[in-house]
């Protein structure tokens, strides 16, 4: 799988000025963090009891796991025994969430780092969690009956996918080290190819998301602690859907 992160598809990326300007813009702002710190930190605590409420809600919303908001609420802050699946995927990401807020920093990134989040995920569902996709997981598009009307996406193959995924780790970790190109770029084509991948029968989404504010912790950016990431991208995905769905 040659992917983002190739040399060949590396090589042609020519960001505009306006584009560098704003990355370094982000970069004064990440020089800052550790002042929000020491002036806020009543503000910042409410903001990060806020951030991983709606963290756990959103990222979950999108996958169509949905609980009302009283439950979640519980099953984050007090850390309620979920009482069904939904519930549990949702407690589990909440897991997942504390473990990278706590040790993102001595988890650099690897295919164990990977397989641990999602079985992190999944930790009220263990049989569904840590493992490599066993079959091939085509995405697809069904009618009102049900019936497969098209394969939208075929990603790697299930024989193929440990291969694919050292070689993607093996890529990303060339890319950081050589520090020619910006983390920020380096990030969601990472991101990108791990998708194209699909790597788990489940949760691919999920895990993408996870492993995006993993890797913004490790260069430095921690505004995930206190704004949600996941709701942002679920506003995002909900704009586009409804401008979608106007043009069509």
């Amino acid at each position: 799988m040659r992917g983002s992160l190739h040399s060949t598809f590396l090589d042609s990326i020519s960001p505009t000025l306006a584009q560098m300007a704003f990355i370094r813009k982000l970069g004064e702002y990440r020089g800052k963090q550790a002042l929000f710190n020491r002036q806020r930190p009543d503000a910042l605590e409410t903001l990060r009891r806020s951030a991983i409420i709606e963290s756990s809600e959103s990222s979950n919303r999108l996958e169509g796991i949905v609980a009302p908001r009283r439950v979640i609420e519980g099953l984050v802050l007090k850390d309620l025994r979920p009482k069904n699946r939904s519930e549990g995927e949702i407690a589990g990401y909440k897991r997942a969430l504390d473990l990278i807020h706590e040790s993102a920093e001595h988890m650099p990134i690897s295919n164990n780092v990977i397989l641990q989040l999602h079985k992190t995920l999944y930790a009220y569902h263990p049989a569904d969690g840590g493992k490599w996709k066993p079959n091939d997981n085509d995405i697809i598009e069904r009618n009102s009956a049900g019936e497969v009307i098209r394969v939208r996406f075929k990603p790697v193959s299930a024989v193929e996918t440990p291969t694919a995924m050292d070689e993607l780790i093996d890529r990303y970790h060339h890319c950081i080290q050589d520090l020619q190109i910006e983390p920020l770029i380096i990030i969601p084509l990472f991101i990108l190819d791990f998708l194209c991948v699909h790597p788990f029968s489940d949760g691919n989404g999920r895990s993408a998301r996870l492993l995006t504010l993993i890797l913004l912790y490790q260069h430095g950016y921690e505004v995930g602690r206190y704004i949600s990431l996941e709701r942002l991208i679920e506003g995002n995905y909900s704009a586009k859907k409804c401008l979608t769905g106007f043009f069509e």
